[in-house]
């Protein structure tokens, strides 16, 4: 109890009263197995709440003199608790906006596609585009892409531009490109592609990573009611999953508005961090903000970079070629040079630095430019992070222990991608990706997300991937590279503290020790009993706590 007492009292303003010892808890949590996350004592049975934070954990014979007549009361019935999961890397205007929009990702074939095109159209008012999308060529079209034909076919009338389930490439309906201006004589835009049909020039409707924004710029921004929507909805999905706090990856100053609001009234259910678009941090750094600058539910001050593609779309950057592709290495979605610069420079303001990186040759690229940057702008707490760490060289694992870098990574991408990874850089390229267990070896932190709407937002599928790392097709009951699986508890110290850590929010959150936000979740089984292994992905979240509050309760 004294620990929860000097924390709050060091929080009140100087010449304030300290705050006073409570005599009796909020909320108390009993009879469970409660799982901290804290080495000194990681099992409990029962946890205290005050004012928001952790009061004290230990047995339920220590906790009961906290009990009084207004005190909430939670019988966990012997259930697994867990600190509340921290999403390193999601999406989530884009997130709660795809819940109302075409979902293509388990498509199974060309016709099921049409289906459910054609099935939107119906519904989508006629001044819209239609959008969304997350299709899965490899999955639908048997690893072929699809055209702007193929599309037409279904929805012809109205502008449709659709996303690949990565975000590195869209397809677009000839109505889109014929808004767009796109042509067999446009140019190619730097750190992008347009794919072309079989002359050559004609193009196909495949448009990849910064060449999307030749249609981009024409889809009409959602209005604040829209976007409102969207963010409750968002809400309420990481509500369900267990999520207490979460970086985002795309955050905007529209965005920022609507989640005060939401902060203001009240309506937050969980911590959000929003990244600015690179091109956004000189509007950071005239407004003096840096790293971690707001409350308890809203904050900012972080940028997100991006060296390259993504896999899925051939446009990763790699040392050596794809298989097939001998001329195609990737691409640089930015420049080294002019990505280094922006790294220092908002590094230098004080912002929090995460950059997009795939490719084994975009990792190394960045090691190298995080390393330079921290040198030439000297010592400081700077946690720069890497997102995805997908494909690395063996030599590479270490740095990211030297260099203090965080590997933020998404396990679900490692049973997704293993599907097909194999037949874009071969074996044994692939045995060196997705490599949890070797960055854990080689000491670096682990901070997992979903990297939602691109995948499932559910923790416990990514924590499922991590331990089991069976592909989706069923094709490695045993494994892909079982190699570099990892444990249950690691993959959740993954999914809490090592995001908190990420976020350099670990002294409030990502354990469950007295004195830190009292987020935690309850579990419809125990994932940390050896025997549910094979049920970790099935596994449902029965309650939410944020700030002690529930904000979610699954209903049977």
């Amino acid at each position: 109890m004294t620990t929860i007492v000097a924390l709050l009292s060091s929080l009140v303003a100087p010449g304030q009263p300290p705050v006073p010892s409570p005599a009796r808890a909020d909320v108390v949590l009993v009879g469970g197995k409660i799982w901290t996350g804290e080495k000194d004592r990681p099992q409990v049975q029962s946890l205290a709440v005050w004012n928001d934070r952790i009061l004290q954990v230990g047995t339920d014979a220590e906790l009961t003199p906290l009990i009084g007549p207004k005190t909430q009361v939670i019988q966990l019935k012997g259930k697994r608790v867990v600190p509340g999961f921290h999403d390193s890397h999601l999406h989530f205007l884009s997130g709660g906006q795809q819940l109302s929009q075409v979902d293509l990702k388990d498509a199974g074939d060309e016709a099921e596609f049409g289906r459910r095109l054609q099935e939107f159209d119906k519904k989508t008012p006629r001044d819209r585009w239609l959008l969304g999308g997350n299709w899965d060529h490899d999955r639908t079209f048997n690893g072929v892409l699809p055209t702007a034909a193929v599309v037409d076919k279904y929805v012809k009338d109205r502008p449709v531009f659709i996303r690949r389930y990565d975000g590195h490439m869209a397809l677009a309906n000839s109505a889109a490109l014929k808004l767009a201006g796109v042509t067999a004589e446009t140019k190619e835009v730097p750190g992008g592609v347009i794919y072309r049909l079989a002359d050559g020039k004609t193009p196909s409707g495949i448009l990849k990573d910064n060449s999307m924004s030749l249609v981009n710029r024409l889809i009409p921004a959602p209005g604040e009611e829209e976007m409102s929507e969207a963010a409750l909805a968002a809400l309420r999905a990481l509500a369900e999953s267990g999520i207490t706090s979460a970086q985002d990856m795309s955050g905007s100053r529209e965005l920022l508005r609507i989640l005060q609001r939401l902060t203001r009234t009240g309506r937050m259910t969980a911590r959000l961090d929003l990244h600015w678009p690179g091109g956004g941090r000189q509007e950071l750094t005239r407004l003096g903000v840096e790293d971690n600058f707001g409350n308890a539910y809203l904050r900012l001050g972080g940028i997100k970079f991006f060296v390259d593609g993504s896999l899925g779309s051939s446009t990763a950057k790699m040392f050596a070629p794809f298989v097939g592709e001998p001329k195609n290495t990737g691409v640089y979605v930015t420049e080294p040079d002019a990505l280094k610069a922006m790294v220092r420079q908002a590094d230098r303001a004080g912002l929090s630095v995460s950059t997009h990186a795939i490719g084994d040759q975009a990792n190394a690229v960045l090691l190298d430019i995080y390393e330079q940057v921290a040198r030439e702008n000297g010592p400081r707490d700077r946690r720069f992070t890497i997102e995805h760490v997908q494909h690395l060289r063996p030599q590479d694992y270490q740095r990211f222990k030297e260099l203090s870098v965080v590997a933020s990574m998404q396990p679900y991408h490692v049973i997704d991608d293993g599907r097909w990874a194999e037949g874009r850089i071969g074996k044994e390229r692939c045995a060196s990706s997705y490599a949890y267990r070797s960055l854990l070896d080689a000491g670096a932190v682990l901070a997992f997300g979903s990297d939602w709407p691109v995948a499932p937002l559910s923790v416990m599928e990514g924590i499922d991937a991590a331990v089991n790392r069976r592909t989706l097709d069923g094709k490695h009951p045993t494994g892909w590279f079982p190699e570099q699986a990892i444990t249950v508890e690691q993959a959740l110290r993954a999914y809490t503290w090592g995001s908190a850590y990420g976020a350099y929010q670990d002294t409030d959150r990502g354990t469950l020790r007295p004195g830190k936000f009292a987020d935690l979740v309850v579990l419809s089984r125990d994932i940390l009993d050896a025997a549910e292994r094979n049920n970790i992905a099935t596994t449902q979240v029965d309650l939410t706590l944020v700030g002690g509050k529930v904000v979610f309760e699954r209903r049977n």
